[in-house]
C-alpha cells in the first residue's frame, strides 16, 4: 500500500496569518486608490492566486468591470494592471511582516507529522519575495516546512499542478497517492484536485471563513457553525476529500486516508 509520505501545506489563512488579512488588506487600498471600492468577498474570492492574476480576476468580476469603467470611461487595460500590482507590492510588503504569526496547532500539528515521518512541503500564492519575509517571521515563531515552492518560476500558479509537482520532485515522492494538499481557499482545492493528489481543506482561520481571530471568538456559536458550514460545501463542491473543522484534525485525517487505501 502506498501510505502519505508527505503533506504540502498552504501558507496564508493555512499554516500563517488567521483570516488571511495581509493581502486582504493590500488588495482593498489598491482598488480603493483607483476610486473602485470592492467588498471583502470580491476581494477574497480569488485568495490563493498568483496576486497579479488574482487582480485580473477581481478586474474581470461584472460589477468591479462596471464601477471601473464609470469612474474611468473605459475598460482596464494590461497597464492598469500593472500599476495596480506595483501599488500592491508596495502595500504588502510594508505590513508583511506582521502577518506571520502560525495558526494555532499548526506548529504542534507538523511536529506530530514529522514525527511519523511524513515530510512538509509548501505551495502559496505569494511570490518567492513576498516569501523571503514570510518564511523567516514565520520560522522565528516555530513554523518550518522542509520546502517551499513560489509560482513566481514556474509555467503557472494555482490552480495548476505544477507547484505541488516541483514539490514531490524536490523532496523525493514518486506518486501522487502518497501526498496530501492542506489549503483554506478554492484555489488550494483546485490545485490539489488538478495535481490529483488528496485534497483537504481546513476551515478554521481561512481565507473562506473571513474572520480574524477576536471575530472568531465573539461570534456566536449557532451563527459560527452555519458559516462554517457554508465554507465546507463550498470546498466540497470544488472537490475537496476532506474538509477538517481545524488543522489539528489533520494526523487524524491522514490515518483514515492511510486506512481506506489499505481497506
Amino acid at each position: 500500500m502506498k501510505k502519505i509520505e508527505c503533506v504540502i501545506m498552504d501558507w496564508a489563512g493555512t499554516a500563517v496569518d488567521f483570516g488571511c488579512f495581509a493581502p486582504l488588506n493590500a488588495f482593498l487600498r489598491v482598488f480603493g486608490e483607483q476610486g473602485v471600492e470592492i467588498t471583502y468577498r470580491q476581494a477574497r474570492e480569488p485568495m490563493g492566486l498568483l496576486k497579479i492574476e488574482h487582480i485580473k480576476a477581481i478586474l474581470r468580476m461584472p460589477e468591479v468591470e462596471r464601477r471601473f469603467r464609470e469612474v474611468h470611461g473605459r475598460e482596464w487595460t494590461a497597464e492598469d494592471v500593472d500599476a495596480m500590482y506595483r501599488s500592491f507590492e508596495r502595500h504588502l510588503f510594508a505590513s508583511l511582516e506582521d502577518f506571520t504569526t502560525p495558526l494555532p496547532g499548526v506548529v504542534e500539528t507538523m511536529r506530530r507529522l514529522r514525527g511519523e515521518g511524513l515530510k512538509v512541503g509548501s505551495t502559496t500564492g505569494y511570490t518567492e519575495a513576498m516569501m523571503d519575509v514570510v518564511r523567516p517571521g514565520a520560522a522565528a515563531k516555530g513554523y518550518v516546512v522542509d520546502n517551499l515552492v513560489t509560482p513566481d518560476h514556474l509555467p503557472a500558479g494555482r490552480p495548476a499542478p505544477y507547484m505541488i509537482y516541483r514539490n514531490m520532485i524536490d523532496l523525493a515522492v514518486d506518486s501522487v497517492e502518497k501526498v496530501v494538499k492542506v489549503g483554506d481557499t478554492i484555489a488550494d482545492i483546485r490545485e490539489g484536485v488538478n495535481a490529483k493528489v488528496w485534497t483537504v481543506g481546513v476551515v478554521t482561520g481561512s481565507n473562506e471563513l473571513g474572520l480574524d481571530e477576536e471575530e472568531y471568538a465573539a461570534m456566536p456559536a449557532g451563527q459560527l457553525e452555519e458559516m462554517k458550514g457554508e465554507v465546507r460545501e463550498r470546498m466540497l463542491a470544488a472537490g475537496a476529500d476532506y474538509v477538517l473543522d481545524s488543522i489539528v484534525e489533520l494526523p487524524e485525517c491522514i490515518m483514515e486516508i492511510n486506512e481506506k487505501r489499505l481497506r
